[in-house]
């Protein structure tokens, strides 16, 4: 029989206890560092929500309660009388009806046009091709506050000023949603296609009923950030409207917020404005935003 070292055995017990101490203080270290991820990410989300939520409580204020206590979230007195103000004013539903008229029309328009551009540029071979794409990405670096005397010189050239079409038409195609949809058009196999045209299908045909379903993702891509970046637009109807009738809920608060339609603070007022502006955009995203550029959802599926 091996003959045991009592003093070995002795210097082996021990060592055991400091790994399990390092093992819990790694487990202790590992969970203080979540918490306090985890509570600077809460203070950042309340720092952040802050000003939404005194919007909400100040819509509901007295003028005096919202002058007295800005920052309060619990009115003193809760009423809707900014809200029934805002509905029983003549040009804010006037407002409303102009978004709604031009968002509907510009999110259709521009998600059948820009499929229709990304398609041409990802799978059509025609002369120019690169420099058109080059001309799309150098669309995209230019700042929009650059375009806007040119757009206004060319909005009144064809005669579209101060009318729908004026607002509408330079909005119904954008570089960046070509750009998307040229980039998930590529990623989808050429098989699919030419098994179409094999069946007969023109390009227009493989375009419309086999390649744009495949690219979902992408569609509710551009619908959300059509209908947000078309509900949010002000510059470009301050340069391509001037008539009351074709103010828009944006260029409408901006005046009320200035204090150009109402007299004195009316913090109610204003904030209830803003707070159904902003309505539409929050029920849009929290609808779609789980497919949102879903990229697990394939191609082709086996």
């Amino acid at each position: 029989m091996t003959a045991i070292d009592p003093a070995t055995d002795t210097a082996a017990a021990p060592s055991a206890a400091p790994a399990r101490r390092a093992g819990m203080s790694s487990g202790t270290k590992r969970i203080l560092t979540t918490s306090i991820l985890y509570a600077v990410l809460v203070v950042l989300a309340l720092v952040y929500i802050y000003p939404f939520l005194i919007q909400v409580a100040t819509s509901f204020k007295t003028d005096p309660d919202a002058a007295a206590n800005p920052l309060s979230l619990v009115p003193q007195t809760f009423t809707t009388e900014a809200y029934a103000q805002l509905f029983l004013r003549s040009d804010y539903p006037t407002w409303f009806r102009n978004s709604v008229v031009v968002t509907v029309v510009v999110t259709l328009g521009r998600v059948f046009f820009v499929s229709l551009a990304g398609y041409a540029l990802a799978r059509l071979q025609f002369r120019g091709r690169g420099v058109v794409f080059a001309g799309l990405v150098a669309v995209m670096s230019v700042p929009a506050v650059v375009l806007l005397i040119p757009k206004f010189l060319v909005i009144k050239q064809l005669g579209i000023y101060d009318s729908y079409a004026g607002m509408i038409l330079p909005l119904l195609v954008d570089a960046a949603g070509v750009f998307i949809m040229k980039n998930f058009f590529e990623s989808i196999p050429a098989s699919v296609e030419e098994q179409a045209r094999i069946d007969g299908a023109g390009t227009f045909r493989v375009f419309w009923s086999v390649v744009l379903p495949m690219a979902r993702p992408a569609l509710i891509t551009i619908i959300i950030l059509s209908f947000q970046g078309s509900w949010n637009e002000l510059a470009h109807f301050i340069i391509s409207t001037q008539s009351p009738d074709l103010t828009t809920l944006t260029r409408g608060v901006a005046q009320l917020a200035n204090g150009q339609l109402s007299q004195g603070k009316q913090y109610p007022l204003k904030l209830a404005a803003a707070l159904i502006m902003t309505i539409p955009v929050a029920v849009m995203f929290f609808i779609f935003q789980k497919r949102i550029m879903n990229t697990s959802e394939g191609a082709v599926k086996g």
